[in-house]
């Protein structure tokens, strides 16, 4: 049963510093994400930005969202790194770990670029039916449905599997030595994008910038990773993506939080964020129009 892997996260004394460390990093990451974001249109379509701000952004990001939701799997992962040192088969157990995340990171990192890739194609074709009063709604709304459908998938429950199974996990893709821990982290942030792609994908077309939707899709994918109930917690993750995918199609106006772009020209046609110094990047415009609707 799917609810007996659930004790697999048993934290004895000497893993309390690690998960602490964990859901500490996360902290910083969301203070830190809220102080690059302050004053950022947080609405659908915004401009991601040069490519560096978007990866520091990006990394930060998902480390932010993700570190709660992997903290069994690290902390699996850590425990066995213990034993093989206890008996001799492994050195510096620390630097395994943060290899791992490193690896986790990494593959989280290649779809945000890949992400990137598809916004700067969508910015560079400057499609006007995108523009928010077009289309904007119809396709941000799609998006949304789209990962309703995907939460029912088989390939979503392998990936979900893989993700809820730490023990499992490490023990079947076990790597010895740096190296190995390195790439492990790469094939589980491999299945966790698997995973979760398509709610990172509801998160753009919701506001990728907007903190409040980040705090939404996070929680959802907590909810799915860690919780006993995965059939339960995935279908009603599909029921609620599917109205909120309805809503911002057909009533966006009407949806709690959601920052509707100010003009036309906010899904596609925006100039790049300013930098950390205040100067803009990429552009002489003013990306940061004012907006109505929901709060960042």
């Amino acid at each position: 049963m799917e609810a007996a892997r659930i004790p697999q996260f048993r934290v004895d004394g000497r893993q309390l510093g690690l998960v602490g460390l964990l859901l500490g990093l996360s902290v910083v990451g969301w203070l830190i994400i809220d102080g690059r974001m302050r004053g950022m249109d947080a609405g659908p379509g915004t401009d991601p930005g040069t490519l560096g701000f978007y990866v520091g952004v990006w990394v930060v990001m998902m480390a932010a969202m993700m570190f709660p939701s992997i903290a069994p799997m690290i902390v699996v992962y850590a425990r066995i790194q213990r034993k093989r040192r206890e008996q001799g088969k492994a050195r510096s157990g620390a630097v395994a770990v943060g290899l791992f995340v490193g690896g986790y990171l990494a593959s989280w990192t290649a779809f945000g670029l890949a992400a990137y890739g598809l916004l700067e194609l969508g910015r560079a074709l400057s499609i006007d039916a995108l523009d928010w009063d077009a289309a904007g709604p119809y396709v941000a709304g799609g998006v949304i449905l789209a990962a309703a459908v995907y939460q029912l998938t088989p390939a979503k429950d392998v990936c979900l599997r893989k993700c809820r199974g730490p023990l499992d996990f490490v023990l079947g893709y076990w790597k010895p030595g740096n190296g190995g821990a390195l790439r492990m982290g790469l094939e589980h942030g491999a299945w966790c994008v698997g995973c979760c792609w398509a709610l990172i994908a509801a998160l753009f077309a919701l506001g990728v910038m907007s903190l409040g939707w980040m705090a939404f899709v996070a929680a959802l994918i907590a909810i799915e990773k860690l919780l006993p109930w995965k059939a339960l917690a995935n279908r009603g993750i599909a029921i609620l993506l599917l109205v909120l995918g309805l809503a911002v199609a057909f009533v966006p106006d009407r949806v709690p939080g959601l920052t509707l772009p100010d003009s036309a020209t906010a899904m596609m046609h925006g100039d790049h964020p300013a930098s950390p110094s205040g100067e803009h990047e990429g552009g002489s415009g003013d990306h940061y129009s004012m907006v109505r609707g929901g709060a960042r």
